[in-house]
C-alpha cells in the first residue's frame, strides 16, 4: 500500500492506493500517529484503494475516536465495494463519507 500525504495548515489528506490489510495496517498506524498531533481535519482520500479488511477498518476507527477529541474525520472517494464493506460493517454510521 501507498500513502500520499498532503498538509495544508491544519488539515490533513492520506491518499491510500492498494490493499489496507493486516500486513499494511500498521505501516498506516504509523503514519497516522506521526502525523495526528496538531491537525484538526483529517481527510482519507480511497479513489485507489482496492480493499480494505477488518485490520483496516480498526485503523480507521481509531482514527475517528482520535479526531472526534481534536476536530473532525472524513472518508472520500471510496468505490463501490469499499463503500459496501462500510454499509455492511456498519461503518457508514460512523464515518463520514462523501
Amino acid at each position: 500500500m501507498t500513502i500520499h500525504q498532503t498538509k495544508e495548515g491544519n488539515a490533513l489528506t492520506l491518499a491510500l492506493e492498494g490493499r489496507l490489510d493486516t500486513m499494511t495496517a500498521p505501516q498506516l498506524e504509523t503514519t497516522l500517529k506521526e502525523a495526528l498531533p496538531g491537525v484538526e481535519q483529517l481527510t482519507f482520500d480511497l479513489e485507489k484503494l482496492e480493499y480494505i479488511s477488518s485490520a483496516g477498518l480498526r485503523v480507521l476507527l481509531s482514527a475517528q475516536k482520535t479526531m472526534h477529541k481534536q476536530g473532525a474525520m472524513k472518508v472520500k472517494n471510496a468505490n463501490e465495494m469499499i463503500l459496501e464493506i462500510f454499509e455492511v460493517t456498519g461503518f457508514s454510521d460512523i464515518l463520514t463519507i462523501e
